[in-house]
């Protein structure tokens, strides 16, 4: 499929159009439960747009994954500027995106929402092809 998700004021955040399209198991992760469920019932060169809610998308913003981390935790060579977006790895090994919303010389304050959370998102997709999920055994 290709899609793309844009803020209700038309600003593009994502897209694959252009570029190659992706593909997914219904029910892996891929997608939020909301963009998933507007899925169901389309098949091969079905097209759709729809407004997703926060809720339906990625989620409110919530003021507990803003975290403020000390500088020396950021390497020399990285030029802070708020905006840019900062790739952590967690304990668990798996990689954390975060956004970098403030920084003095002794801090850095990180948010890790989504940075879609809290926006309405417009999520438009072109099926190009539906089949059967790959075997786990293959």
């Amino acid at each position: 499929m290709h899609f793309s998700l844009s803020f209700t004021d038309g600003t593009e955040a994502f897209s694959t159009l252009g570029n190659e399209p992706v593909s997914l198991v219904m029910g892996d992760g891929s997608l939020t439960e909301g963009m998933e469920l507007s899925l169901y019932g389309l098949g091969a060169g079905d097209e759709q747009s729809l407004t997703l809610s926060p809720d339906q998308a990625f989620g409110m913003r919530d003021s507990e994954k803003i975290h403020s981390m000390p500088r020396e935790d950021f390497g020399p060579e990285l030029e802070l500027k708020p905006g840019i977006i900062v790739a952590f790895d967690t304990p668990s090994g798996e990689e954390l995106a975060g956004t970098v919303i403030g920084f003095d010389d002794q801090t850095v304050q990180v948010d890790f929402n989504h940075p879609l959370a809290g926006h309405e998102v417009v999520f438009d997709v072109e099926i190009l092809e539906v089949g059967e999920p790959p075997d786990p055994a293959d």
